[in-house]
C-alpha cells in the first residue's frame, strides 16, 4: 500500500505540470551513451510516450556519432581532422546518412512504437525541413543551418504522431547533402516551433560553476560571463550556444540534463526537483494553461 500511496501522491503533485505543459512543445535531443543502451532506450521511449498521452507535444532530434565511427571503420574510410574536427567528405557523408537516417532513427522509432506511442522518422531532407550551408568549407559537407521548414512536424504532432529527426540536411544546391551536429539541429528546429522547452540530453550532469557544482537556473548573461571567465569550456560551450541561440528565437527555456538519469526527462518537466541546468531569460509561468 505504501508504494502505490506514494504513487498516487506523486501524480497529484504533478497536476500543475501536467496543466502547464498542455499543448506545450517539447523538443528533446537525444544523444549520448544512453543510445547504445538497449534499456536505456526502451526507458528514453516510454517517456516520451507519456508525455504524448498527457498532452506534450515532443519532437525527439537523435545524434548518433558512435554508430557512425564504427561503420566508418567497418567499411575502412579513413578519416581526416582539421583543427581537431573531422573532415565530412563525400564518402563520409554517405555513411553518415545512412546511419544517422536509417539505423538510429527507424531503432528510436521502433522503440516508441514499442512502448505504445506513434511515430515517424524523417530526417531534415523530408519536406526540406532543414537546409543548410557550409559551416567550415574546410570541413566538407558539415551543415549550419539557414533555412528551418517546421510544418511537417506541425502536422505529425496535431495527428497524435511522434516526430523523430535524423540531424542529415539538403544544400542549397542539387543533390546536396550535409551533416549536422544533433544539439545544432535540435536547437534550430525548437527555435523555429517556437517551442516551450528544449531539453539537451547528455553525458554530463549539467552546466557547473568555478566551484564544481551543477547550476540549476542560469541566465543568458550568466552564460555568456561564465564562457568569458573559461568556466564553461570544452564541449559544454556547443551545447550552451545552442541554448543561447535558441532562447534567441523564441524558445523559452532551454535544459542541459544528464540522460544517463532514470526519467531525466519526466523529472525536469513535472516535478518540483527538475533535472540538471535550465537556462532562460523569462519568469517561469505561474499560473497553468487553461482549454477554454
Amino acid at each position: 500500500m505504501s508504494d502505490a500511496a506514494n504513487t498516487a501522491k506523486m501524480l497529484s503533485e504533478a497536476l500543475p505540470y501536467l496543466q502547464r505543459y498542455a499543448d506545450a512543445v517539447v523538443v528533446v535531443k537525444f544523444g549520448g551513451n544512453a543510445m547504445g543502451d538497449d534499456a536505456a532506450m526502451a526507458e528514453f521511449a516510454r517517456d516520451i510516450v507519456l508525455m504524448r498521452q498527457v498532452g506534450v507535444n515532443p519532437v525527439v532530434v537523435h545524434g548518433g556519432g558512435p554508430m557512425i565511427n564504427e561503420m566508418l571503420e567497418k567499411l575502412g574510410i579513413k578519416s581526416e581532422f582539421v583543427r581537431g574536427k573531422r573532415v565530412t567528405d563525400k564518402a563520409t557523408v554517405q555513411v553518415v546518412e545512412m546511419i544517422l537516417s536509417g539505423l538510429v532513427n527507424k531503432r528510436i522509432v521502433q522503440a516508441i512504437m514499442d512502448a505504445g506511442g506513434r511515430a515517424v522518422g524523417i530526417s531534415g531532407k523530408d519536406d526540406d525541413l532543414m537546409v543548410c550551408e557550409a559551416d567550415d568549407p574546410d570541413l566538407g559537407f558539415v551543415g549550419r543551418p539557414v533555412e528551418m521548414n517546421v510544418q511537417v512536424l506541425r502536422d505529425l504532432y496535431n495527428a497524435g504522431i511522434i516526430p523523430v529527426v535524423a540531424p542529415v540536411a539538403t544544400g542549397m544546391a542539387d543533390n546536396e547533402t550535409f551533416n549536422v551536429n544533433g544539439d545544432t539541429a535540435a536547437g534550430a528546429i525548437a527555435g523555429a516551433l517556437k517551442a516551450d522547452r528544449l531539453l539537451l540530453l547528455t553525458d554530463v550532469a549539467g552546466v557547473k560553476n568555478a566551484a564544481g557544482e551543477v547550476m540549476t537556473q542560469i541566465t543568458p548573461e550568466e552564460v555568456r560571463q561564465m564562457t568569458a571567465d573559461g568556466v564553461i569550456a570544452g564541449g559544454m560551450i556547443p551545447k550552451t550556444e545552442t541554448a543561447l541561440a535558441a532562447l534567441a528565437e523564441g524558445v523559452r527555456a532551454v535544459t542541459i540534463l544528464d540522460g544517463r538519469v532514470p526519467n531525466a526527462c519526466l523529472m525536469e518537466l513535472f516535478t518540483d526537483h527538475g533535472a540538471g541546468s535550465q537556462i532562460r531569460s523569462t519568469e517561469p509561468r505561474v499560473k497553468p494553461r487553461v482549454k477554454r
